[in-house]
């Protein structure tokens, strides 16, 4: 199949677009809600801050975003180096299906590798039946960690 998509790191350009996307995968997520100052905000600190995440957008011959995946690096006291917390992983509805979700975790991947990151965690909502059936085609093992959550 022949790849109609680029993948790149996004740009604060990117960020309406980007906006746009979280709110179709918050729209599945119960933990979450589309609060677009909360995003915008939560986007550029990733964009502006290199060093610490990434977010990796998919855009079509049109240089439309199409997708996108962020990727987080944390220290691991268990691998003794770093690793990358994956998250916000969704794709337009009509390019799904085109190999452009591996494209994007694999992308975030040598990102992290790249880094120093010897593992990766992808974070996914318990209830998107989906998802968890595509991370798991694609070699993503399940573990016995929750997370959990707390406001500050």
């Amino acid at each position: 199949m022949k790849r109609n998509y680029v993948i790149e790191n996004a740009s604060t350009q990117d960020i309406p677009a980007l906006i746009a996307l979280l709110a179709i995968l918050f729209g599945i997520e119960a933990d979450f809600q589309a609060d677009v100052a909360k995003q915008k905000k939560g986007l550029a600190l990733l964009i502006n801050h290199p060093e610490n995440g990434v977010i990796k957008v998919a855009k079509n011959q049109t240089g439309q975003v199409i997708g996108m995946v962020s990727a987080q690096l944390v220290i691991s006291t268990a691998q003794g180096s770093t690793s990358a917390w994956i998250e916000d992983m969704v794709i337009e509805e009509a390019y799904r299906g085109e190999g452009l979700g591996r494209a994007l975790l694999d992308e975030a991947l040598v990102w992290a590798k790249n880094k120093g990151a010897t593992r990766a965690q992808l974070l996914v909502d318990t209830n998107n039946t989906p998802a968890l059936g595509y991370y798991s085609h694609l070699g993503w093992e399940s573990t016995q960690l929750q997370a959990r959550k707390i406001f500050l």
